[in-house]
């Protein structure tokens, strides 16, 4: 696992990186990525050539936690987890944290260490992450904008009298650092920098870290994911409708793709219809053009076709989204309006889980448009209605609705199973 102290130390940089590095030297790498991350996953996967797996204590229990990880990295010559936030941030103090993982998995932690202006200092960092929890083990560290190579030894220092390994560092460089823009990182872009991967291979002991994995893989091989012999079909574009859960695909055993933005889905046969979250705020234009698309998706909510549409894909069957540009018409479904105009927008992030007919549900919401409501609605303090309470991780309740329309289910969250939903 590549996990750091905290977030912005640069683990995302280093652990794509050395998945990079690893799969050009001929390796099979498996990536993984704590958390409900349906962002960084899509970076893996364009590294690795495989799909990225979400490993999450909150909307998964250990044990299938700990299947998953077996199942996707039994033909793998190397598993990378890349960690997320602080090692020990969860969502109740460290429950869901990448430390739980770790130790629910029982794997190495390489700590990537922010070093700019900082020297001997990190020693009692360290020391205190080395030794808060016996059940992870950190077996080294890797250290992050390293001013030069006195520095570097300097750090190295620590490391020597705390006992740990150092594998190495990456120099400060800007050209190093990862873009980001929107909601997170900008997946549109190629990404794996030739620059980053020979960094990575000069300063970095890459072949030393191989060594770690060789007493891991302690899992047990069976996998507990039921087939569902159920006709899904997916909307799937690189941008406005990507951000899925690989374990949502896994569990069907007839899938058909379709692009909203290109193409019209054949739905006579379909026993239910996907439309997860995504950017389509970002491609109106093409998702308006595609007229045929949108309303052969309404005459089929008409008729009473499942739906489950989440976030973006809930966007998509509104009546309209608005933004500063103007408005753009939706599939028309549900009778609401998404802002995305600047001034609207307003960051809404956090686990959700929610009870529908006797089956709880758990799930990720991240996002900044909202539903377009007149100022006087809003000023006498009304919601938008919804079918369920819907809470968060600690139990409380949030105002997130889950919208039912005859057989459509619809919410900004983004669900880790969508299977017998409605």
């Amino acid at each position: 696992m590549i996990a750091a102290p905290t977030s912005g130390s640069g683990k995302t940089t280093i652990a794509r990186g050395l998945m990079a590095l690893l799969t050009e030297w001929g390796f099979k790498v498996q990536p993984f990525k704590c958390g409900p991350d349906y962002i960084d996953t899509k970076f893996h996967e364009t590294v690795c050539g495989r799909p990225s797996i979400n490993l999450d204590t909150f909307m998964a229990t250990p044990e299938h936690v700990r299947h998953l990880f077996a199942h996707y990295s039994a033909d793998a010559d190397v598993a990378i987890i890349e960690g997320m936030m602080g090692l020990f941030d969860g969502y109740d103090r460290d429950k869901g944290s990448s430390a739980e993982i770790a130790s629910v998995l029982d794997v190495p932690v390489v700590l990537v260490v922010d070093a700019k202006s900082a020297a001997y200092s990190i020693a009692p960092l360290l020391s205190g992450f080395i030794n808060f929890r016996k059940d992870v083990h950190i077996a080294g560290v890797i250290y992050n904008k390293v001013g030069s190579e006195r520095h570097f030894q300097m750090l190295k220092q620590v490391c020597d009298d705390l006992g740990i390994t150092c594998f190495g560092y990456l120099p400060k460089e800007k050209t190093l650092e990862q873009d980001s823009r929107y909601l997170g990182l900008d997946f549109s872009v190629p990404t794996g920098s030739q620059e980053l991967i020979k960094t990575l291979e000069e300063r970095v002991e890459w072949k030393r870290l191989l060594t770690l994995n060789e007493n891991t893989a302690r899992c047990p091989r069976e996998y507990g994911s039921s087939t569902m012999r159920i006709r899904l079909v997916v909307a799937r574009n690189q941008e406005s409708f990507s951000f899925l859960y690989q374990e949502n695909l896994e569990r069907y055993e007839h899938i058909t793709f379709f692009d909203p933005e290109k193409d019209v889905p054949d739905l006579s046969a379909a026993d239910l219809l996907y439309l997860p979250g995504g950017y389509p705020e970002k491609h109106l234009d093409a998702l308006v053009t595609n007229e045929a698309c949108r309303k052969a998706i309404k005459e089929y909510a008409e008729k009473g076709g499942k739906i489950v549409a989440e976030c973006g894909g809930m966007m998509y069957l509104c009546e309209k989204i608005v933004t500063d540009d103007g408005e753009y018409p939706m599939c028309g479904v549900l009778s609401y309006t998404i802002t995305a105009r600047r001034a609207d927008r307003k960051l809404s992030l956090g686990y959700r889980r929610f009870e529908l007919n006797g089956t709880e549900f758990r799930g990720h919401e991240f996002h900044y448009t909202q539903f377009h409501r007149d100022k006087e609605k809003v000023e006498r303090g009304e919601k938008i209605a919804t079918a369920v309470q819907v809470y968060n991780a600690k139990g409380d309740p949030v105002d997130t609705p889950v919208i039912r329309y005859k057989n459509v289910l619809a919410s900004y969250t983004h669900l880790y199973k969508i299977g017998d939903v409605l």
